[in-house]
């Protein structure tokens, strides 16, 4: 029989499921339908193949949802009838719009400071080359509503076709809260106007919260701080509170999931069980991704994977084929040169040594596994109507020499 080269690499397919509600066997269903979708389209489970669970799915199941009403009391709790300032929150109905509405409802009077000429993820207030035509300098100027309008008028967001100074604003007025907007990118702009403060950052988060607390803030939490205990009831996340969460209804959020550990164990062992093969398991949220268009940076929640099968901790430990081959073999050519690369990346999965800070790793994407698997299944699965909220990926850690 003629020997021929495999010529597949990495496959990544959208699993169907059906939709998931509270209460429901997660771990039961993700497994029965890897094992059907492997018969429907005929591919085979291998030791190392990924399975990637939505988050989304994993909250749903779990019934994981917060009311604005438990959000109100938690702030209340917090801030009693101070004057709130709630800083650098994003620019998302789907993200923020319900949360802040939960947040006014337990506040009597909130100053929002915005930051500009974008938010945290990339979505835009301000034109740059409009901003610096009217000389404003984000690092050092604090904008009022009232001067924002002045330079800026009444700019609506580029896709979503919103304008979020307004929408905000509205927001927390129909909340029953007063509010006063200002535009600033230094933390301690806000306690000119309040010492009491809700940071809504999500990767800065902690540096900001250090800057407040070191110029005289008195009382500071951040979105990680809110939710992280039940509220008559309601769901919770005790290590991320609101961010993660996403718009289920116009007065409940979808928080991000609990306990994701146990469910990538349960689907690993059952497969592990049904299979004999070793398949790694995770869940994943936001891709970490940019988008060169619209500006946005995809990383809305506090982390791409919440929980992993140990298979996936680290980064790639891969080098360059191109560098290898202008380099280093740049005297082979065909099957030689084939051979030699081959030989070269055996002999480096077989020392398993690190090849961080080599010349032979340039170029190579340096990010963590579950970040860019993550990705994959991102933009896999998408964010719409595709209904394939699992993700079967193979291949992803063969090489050239497999």
């Amino acid at each position: 029989m003629k020997n021929i080269d495999r010529m597949v690499g990495t496959i990544s397919r959208g699993v169907r499921a059906p939709i998931i509600r509270e209460g429901d066997n997660l771990p039961e269903i993700v497994v029965d339908c890897v094992l059907k979708a492997s018969e429907s389209a005929n591919f085979e489970i291998q030791d190392k193949d990924v399975i990637a669970v939505t988050e989304a799915v994993v909250a749903r199941a779990q019934g994981n949802y917060a009311n604005v009403k438990d959000i109100a009391a938690d702030v209340k709790e917090k801030f009693g009838d101070d004057t709130v300032g709630v800083i650098f929150p994003i620019l998302s109905r789907n993200r923020f719009s319900i949360c802040l509405k939960g947040i006014a409802m337990g506040c009597k009077k909130i100053v929002l400071m915005l930051s500009y000429p974008s938010d945290e993820v990339g979505n835009h207030l301000i034109d740059l080359d409009v901003m610096d035509e009217k000389n404003v300098n984000p690092w050092s100027d604090v904008l009022t509503e009232e001067k924002y309008r002045e330079l800026f008028g009444y700019e609506k967001h580029v896709f979503t076709g919103v304008d979020y100074v307004e929408y905000y604003k509205q927001l927390i007025q129909e909340a029953g809260a007063e509010v006063e907007i200002i535009f600033a990118n230094n933390p301690k702009a806000i306690l000119s106007y309040t010492k009491s403060v809700l940071t809504c950052d999500i990767h800065t988060r902690q540096r900001t919260k250090r800057i407040l607390k070191a110029n005289g803030a008195e009382k500071v939490y951040a979105l990680d701080d809110i939710m992280t205990k039940s509220i008559n009831g309601s769901g919770y996340n005790d290590a991320y509170g609101l961010l993660g969460s996403n718009k289920a209804t116009e007065d409940t959020v979808k928080l991000f999931p609990i306990k994701c550990e146990e469910v990538v164990t349960a689907i690993h062992n059952s497969m592990l069980k049904k299979t004999g093969k070793n398949v790694e398991v995770m869940v994943y949220g936001d891709g970490a991704f940019k988008d060169p268009v619209g500006k946005i940076w995809e990383l809305a929640d506090p982390v791409v994977s919440p929980a992993y099968t140990a298979g996936l901790e680290g980064t790639p430990n891969e080098v360059k084929l191109k560098y290898l081959a202008d380099n280093d073999f740049a005297d082979l050519s065909g099957n030689e040169l084939k051979d030699a690369i081959k030989n070269y990346i055996t002999e480096k999965d077989e020392k398993a040594a690190s090849l961080k800070g080599t010349m032979v790793t340039q170029g190579t994407t340096p990010r963590r596994l579950t970040d860019l698997l993550g990705s994959l299944a991102d933009l896999t699965s998408g964010s719409g109507d595709k209904g394939t909220p699992i993700i079967y990926i193979q291949g992803y850690f063969d090489n050239y020499a497999k």
